[in-house]
């Protein structure tokens, strides 16, 4: 996975809400095992028409809005808990998601891809989707090693919580199997000290 440490992007905002994982990869296109590909039929039946046309009205089809952070609805990633989700999300080129609340196992998942999903109140999230919405040029900064989100132009700072062991990871760019090679050394020190009682 890539370090993830600090971001400052544009936003795309998406405030349907109860956006499950169905929605954001549809059950059809599961079928391969590696994580690439999946980023051009994220949202796809919300993208494309049955003909492969884009939909006009739907908001990764308007270039207006770009940038590496989502917005969505409260209650992002419910349903099912494939993780072909975060894979579509993160292969799509997002790094973040901002939503009010997220389905545990979504949140999970998002995190072993190098997804970082930001919870923050129903308020501050209604604030994010007007401006973001009302203004496309609009950055919003994040700060993992501080754990903040900022939007100095419309005076926003707010903390979030992430889980210990998942911000080193994601500050060092590992997976669970990075983590534990980069132990190694202690590993191999405490075999050492330890064989033969």
């Amino acid at each position: 996975m890539d370090k993830f440490k600090h971001l400052k992007t544009t936003a795309i905002p998406l405030p349907s809400q109860d956006i499950d994982t169905d929605q954001i990869i549809p059950a059809r296109f599961l079928k391969a095992t590696s994580r690439e590909g999946f980023g051009e039929n994220l949202f796809r039946d919300w993208r494309f028409n049955e003909d492969g046309e884009p939909k006009k009205d739907f908001v990764l089809n308007n270039t207006d809005y770009s940038g590496s952070i989502l917005v969505a609805g409260r209650n992002f990633g419910c349903g099912s808990s494939r993780e072909h989700a975060a894979w579509a999300l993160v292969d799509y080129g997002f790094r973040v998601v901002i939503s009010s609340y997220f389905a545990d196992i979504f949140k999970g998942n998002a995190l072993n891809n190098g997804l970082l999903p930001i919870q923050v109140s129903d308020e501050v999230l209604d604030m994010l989707l007007t401006n973001v919405e009302s203004n496309p040029a609009l950055e919003i900064e994040v700060d993992l090693e501080a754990q903040t989100l900022s939007v100095p132009s419309i005076n926003l700072l707010e903390s979030f919580d992430i889980n210990s062991y998942k911000k080193t990871c994601l500050l060092n760019g590992y997976d669970d199997i990075d983590f534990l090679l980069s132990k190694m050394n202690k590993i191999k020190e405490f075999e050492n000290n330890y064989r033969g009682f």
